[in-house]
């Protein structure tokens, strides 16, 4: 099988923003320590024009990430804190009443800021957290008659906190399909801790001196430039097929293992193939490569799909949850 394009003619351009993204990455994990997979996942959604749910205990460096991020991009950043009593207008802006020029004055809220981090937002109630994933869906909010578009980069990382769940309104599964992934990080290992301590104390000593090293900034048109990049990658037939197959064996998985299939209440949609195929390519681009491999569909398929394939109440009972029927599902269907 040939999953190489045919035209390997080098291309600069395509190498230089190979160099800023690996830079990009590079500088991430010197500050974010432990969490490289979370790193890259960022960067896949930027790369995807995409947006993270990201689940995690408290002081994972789930805040830090993105705003590490953001400070590396010419692009504004925004966090707001979800609450109980948060309104729709404290995300989306309102209409101010100016009496000296006798008008209305639109309030832009944090949503329009290019990088936005939702925190704990399954603790907010429904009507904001529809607004929220109906600006993600429609690039836009509507206040009153007036309709606003959103920036051309807008990346929303929305955060869940695995513990203390009362109180909070879960998501609904037709909105947690808005989401490009659904990442679950989990605690760094002994000697990445020894290093956030490290880094810790270098903080608080440029803290204490008040001193503060310039950072440089990537331009939003190499981060569209790098879109477009990773669009033209040589995606096979073959490899297409197995991208396909995977979601619709979330559908019908009797085709290969019949109790597999009484523990599937739901597959994924055609906004998972999409995902999975933006992934894909976003991850080939990022290692370097201009074609995407099977092995690329697999390393995205669980952050993918795990939100978007539910299990039956059987299944649930059992203690399966969606990651652990994508990984069935990884082993059951066929490689190309």
């Amino acid at each position: 099988m040939d999953l190489m394009p045919t035209d390997l003619r080098p291309r600069s351009e395509t190498a230089r923003l190979h160099d800023a993204f690996r830079a990009l990455r590079d500088a991430l994990a010197t500050e974010i320590v432990g969490q490289a997979a979370l790193i890259e996942r960022l960067l896949i959604a930027l790369l995807a024009d995409g947006h993270l749910l990201v689940e995690g205990a408290p002081g994972l460096a789930k805040t830090s990430a993105i705003r590490a991020l953001a400070a590396r991009l010419e692009a504004d950043f925004a966090r707001i804190q979800f609450t109980p009593d948060l309104l729709p207008a404290d995300l989306t802006g309102t209409e101010v009443w100016r009496p000296q020029e006798g008008r209305f004055e639109f309030q832009a809220g944090p949503v329009f800021h290019p990088i936005l981090l939702a925190d704990e937002i399954n603790r907010a109630p429904a009507k904001v957290q529809s607004a929220l994933l109906e600006a993600m869906g429609e690039r836009q909010v509507t206040v009153g008659r007036a309709t606003y578009a959103l920036p051309r980069l807008f990346l929303v990382m929305a955060t869940q906190n695995p513990i203390e769940q009362e109180g909070t309104f879960p998501l609904p599964e037709a909105q947690l399909d808005r989401f490009l992934m659904y990442v679950c990080i989990g605690y760094p290992e002994a000697a990445a801790e020894a290093e956030i301590l490290r880094l810790a104390r270098s903080h608080a000593r440029e803290a204490m001196q008040a001193s503060s090293v310039p950072v440089e900034r990537m331009p939003l048109a190499d981060v569209f430039a790098a879109r477009e990049a990773v669009l033209d990658l040589h995606l096979a037939p073959p490899v297409e097929r197995y991208l396909v197959e995977l979601v619709l064996a979330s559908r019908d998985a009797a085709r290969y293992d019949a109790a597999l299939a009484r523990r599937i209440a739901w597959g994924a949609s055609p906004r998972g193939s999409i995902a999975l195929e933006r992934c894909a390519r976003a991850h080939a681009w990022l290692a370097g490569r201009d074609f995407v491999t099977p092995d690329d569909v697999r390393a995205v398929a669980p952050d993918v799909l795990r939100h978007r394939i539910l299990p039956s109440y059987e299944a649930t009972a059992e203690g399966w949850d969606g990651e652990r029927l994508v990984r069935e599902l990884l082993q059951r269907v066929p490689l190309p």
